[in-house]
């Protein structure tokens, strides 16, 4: 008996109608734990070199961990991935809410689809019958309608992921949604789920999982719960969820604003999570088993329409009420539910949006190109644009390629402000004086993307000294000293990179410990009594290693001329200094960067291209991985 898993793979072919399962493989769970290693695991192993991310023979692969659906704080996180429209390269995203637990509880650790459907079609789990229907009925519906009309038809006791029109119109940064505000938003997997013909996966589960020693884990579980509860950001973090740090971030010149032009806003106490608290906030929402619900859900209503929406989280709020200079809560509360239910990653929306507007207002792309005038702070641009993305009509077809598609079309400049790392567009934190996150999200490795290692703090030391500081703010905005360009934060963005994906192989939320402080060892404890096995740590972190090391090669056999120059950001962070704030003036010189990614990769084992090299690998025990490479012809010594 394989403790903490189900042990069984569900293997969908939708082209040939064809179900199937197996049994995990012992090198799968041995070396990549579960989640987002298997993950990584599988594309490397079965995704043909080269196809497109929309042919059917790509995988949409949804993985749960030997943490998922267990009684301990926030164990319900699902992963996915795929084979990246976006980058090209490696994908992965991972989701909140009920799905994964579901999964588990139907028997099952993973699911793996291939192939396409010959019509718009639903996959239904429950238990050990798994069915493809008909789903032409649901096609065209909003993400949430048709989850909430799935729920209807089905039962509620179902746990229901979509896919909106953005899905189904293949939008380059569609996301998956589910529990009615969760999303896995990035690197477009739910446009992949679209390209197979998939609305919807539903799943009722009513089995139990083997755990190693019920009555440790339980007690174990009583423990973690408690602990997490008497933590000093326990009471902090709780009422504002996620949107508490809007007010930091704009202090210390972080807050991406008008296209990343400049990194603070004038209007963010009209944004912020104390304005969710008095404008929106109806109650709080959580995910499975989780103590510390950082989803707030609300009513807002605006000049254009009313909706009732969980969020918005920062991100949102940095990306429409920052870079798109939203002025009201609502507003971008509005924009949240707009993205929710047309099915597209809040992110990359509001940074495709904030492009086209500057593109407009530096004239490169005309109002005749775009179908109307579109400007910043005004919500019926982003109404204007979001559905044109979605319909991929006029501008909104080149839109819904994502940035680096659009500049590398358009020209004329709007390279260096078209705001990515490989394709992916940034997330919520601006810094020209922030080397070390920076560096972050230029070796992130699905593109530009902060949930991968967070190390703004290094660089903002002494800025906040704790939780309590970082929720709150400072109250004050003052000038901040000039980030020094360090080797040490190479070994500081290791180190996060990780931390922070090893709760996506285990299949946990990172919150409790990455911004509560709930103790490492605790995780190793859990891990023991559900599964049996006695892992330190520090041993799980090199599992993580290797995982990040495997997704690095699948992205290097992918792409083609894959390797440093996809790891530079937009050219507007090394040439145009911040224009306002405390922050003004700053900027990181492509020399300094160059010096910060030699840093990185030689930490890492990397050769100068960036490009793990045979000796990496084999330390890795990933002897396989080099030897598919090298006979595959990627360049690697």
């Amino acid at each position: 008996m394989r403790y903490g898993y189900q042990d069984k793979l569900l293997r969908i072919n939708l082209s040939a109608g064809s179900i199937s399962t197996e049994p995990l493989a012992d090198e799968m769970v041995d070396k990549f734990i579960g989640g987002r290693g298997f993950v990584a695991k599988l594309l490397f192993d079965e995704l043909p070199r080269g196809i497109d991310a929309y042919d059917p023979e790509n995988l949409f692969i949804a993985a749960t961990g030997p943490l998922s659906g267990h009684f301990l704080p926030a164990s319900g996180k699902t992963h996915f991935g795929a084979k990246s429209p976006a980058t090209g390269g490696y994908a992965d995203s991972n989701m909140g809410g009920h799905f994964g637990p579901a999964l588990k509880y139907a028997g099952y650790d993973v699911l793996v689809l291939t192939g396409r459907a010959a019509e718009p079609s639903l996959l239904v789990i429950d238990d050990d019958r798994v069915e493809i229907r008909p789903a032409a009925v649901y096609w065209g519906q909003g993400a949430l309608t048709a989850e909430k009309n799935l729920k209807d038809d089905l039962g509620e006791d179902f746990q229901i992921m979509t896919i909106g029109p953005a899905g189904e119109k293949q939008v380059r940064y569609a996301c998956l949604s589910h529990d009615f505000g969760r999303q896995a938003g990035r690197s477009g997997v739910g446009a992949v789920l679209g390209s197979k013909n998939i609305k919807a996966i539903a799943i009722r589960g009513t089995q139990g999982i083997p755990v190693y020693d019920i009555d440790k884990a339980y007690a174990k579980g009583v423990e973690a719960f408690k602990k997490v509860a008497e933590k000093p950001g326990f009471t902090e973090w709780t009422p504002e969820g996620t949107a508490g740090i809007t007010n930091w971030c704009n202090e210390v010149g972080a807050f991406p604003t008008r296209n990343f032009q400049t990194s603070f806003s004038d209007h963010y106490e009209q944004i912020n999570g104390k304005a969710i608290l008095k404008k929106l906030k109806i109650t709080d929402k959580g995910c499975y088993c989780c103590p510390t619900p950082c989803g707030k859900y609300g009513h807002a209503t605006t000049k254009i329409g009313e909706a009732y929406v969980e969020g918005p989280e920062y991100e949102t709020i940095a990306l429409f009420g920052g870079n798109c200079e939203l002025k009201t809560i609502e507003e971008v509360a509005y924009a949240n539910y707009l993205c929710d239910e047309l099915g597209i990653d809040t992110i990359s929306a509001g940074a495709v949006i904030s492009w086209a507007i500057e593109c407009l207002e530096k004239g490169i792309l005309s109002e005749q190109e775009i179908g109307r005038k579109v400007k910043f702070s005004d919500i019926e641009t982003v109404d204007y644009l979001l559905n044109q993305i979605v319909a991929r009509e006029g501008i909104g077809d080149l839109l819904a390629e994502g940035v680096k598609r659009a500049a590398e079309k358009v020209g004329r400049g709007s390279e260096t402000f078209a705001i990515h790392v490989k394709g992916l567009e940034w997330t919520g934190y601006e810094c020209r004086n922030a080397p070390s996150m920076m560096l972050a999200y230029m070796t992130a490795d699905i593109g530009a993307h902060h949930a991968r290692a967070w190390v703004l703090g290094h660089d903002m030391a002494g800025a906040w000294t704790n939780v309590n500081d970082l929720v709150q703010g400072g109250g004050t905005v003052e000038r901040q000293p000039p980030a020094q360009v360090r080797k040490e934060s190479a070994s500081y963005v290791i180190a996060s990179q990780h931390t922070r994906p090893l709760f996506d192989a285990l299949g946990t939320c990172r919150l409790q410990l990455m911004e509560l402080g709930f103790e490492v060892e605790n995780y190793a404890e859990l891990f023991y009594f559900i599964t049996g096995k006695e892992r330190t740590w520090e041993e799980m972190l090199g599992a993580s290693e290797r995982i990040w090391n495997l997704t690095r090669s699948i992205s290097a056999r992918e792409i083609d001329g894959f390797g440093r120059s996809w790891d530079y950001p937009p050219k507007r962070f090394s040439t145009e200094p911040v224009a306002t704030g405390p922050n003004e003036g700053y900027l990181i010189p492509q020399e300094k960067l160059e010096q910060l990614l030699d840093w990185y990769y030689e930490a890492r084992g990397w050769d100068a291209n960036g490009i793990p090299t045979k000796e990496t690998l084999k330390r890795l025990d990933l002897g396989d991985v080099a030897e598919v490479l090298e006979t595959e012809g990627v360049p690697i010594r």
